[in-house]
């Protein structure tokens, strides 16, 4: 990975929320160019309302206006044309990838890699990424714009607030364990 790699959210890293305000900070911090679809946000949208019964349509729409309000040029549209002659394991996976061609993306980051098979992301020179294998590559190549993403994000945590070994726990729970290690060393030497 070399630059600021363009990276498609799928909506799998969208949700739950402190993996979604990490990235959102990446993206603000220009270390990655973050893009989505408002289909990307339909999908996260519809994911968290199924298992939050507490959460309101209104609250994660407002959540949708401060992303795209906030990280610049992230809308990606018009690669609907491109959808019906990509083959994916899953259909409804195919705006994704289409909106990754459009974008002009080197990567997908999505926790659901079956669903993006390298023979079908090679010839458009896309690779699907986990989470914690891209924030592991981003941290090595550029720990302290990471961290300090991260740790923005940390002290933005306000209800409550998180200690750094709180904030670590938390990128845990979310599959970040190698790249939670290594935030945790960067701190402790730095």
């Amino acid at each position: 990975m070399t630059g600021n790699a363009t990276v498609i959210y799928d909506a799998s890293v969208l949700y739950p929320a402190p993996l979604r305000d990490l990235l959102m900070h990446l993206a603000q911090s220009d270390v990655v160019r973050a893009r989505w679809t408002s289909c990307i946000h339909d999908e996260w949208m519809r994911s968290v309302l199924s298992k939050r019964g507490d959460l309101r349509a209104e609250q994660l729409e407002r959540t949708r206006q401060l992303m795209d309000a906030h990280v610049r040029d992230c809308l990606v549209d018009g690669f609907e044309h491109r959808i019906a002659g990509l083959v994916l394991p899953d259909p409804h996976d195919r705006h994704v990838l289409a909106a990754a061609i459009e974008a002009k993306a080197q990567h997908i980051l999505t926790f659901n890699l079956k669903d993006f098979p390298p023979e079908a992301l090679v010839p458009h020179q896309i690779t699907a990424r986990h989470p914690d294998d891209f924030l592991l590559e981003l941290l090595n190549r550029v720990p302290r714009a990471v961290a300090a993403a991260a740790e923005r994000h940390r002290t933005s945590l306000k209800s409550p607030s998180k200690s750094l070994p709180e904030y670590l726990a938390t990128l845990e729970r979310q599959g970040l364990d190698r790249s939670a290690k290594y935030l945790g060393q960067w701190f402790n030497q730095n």
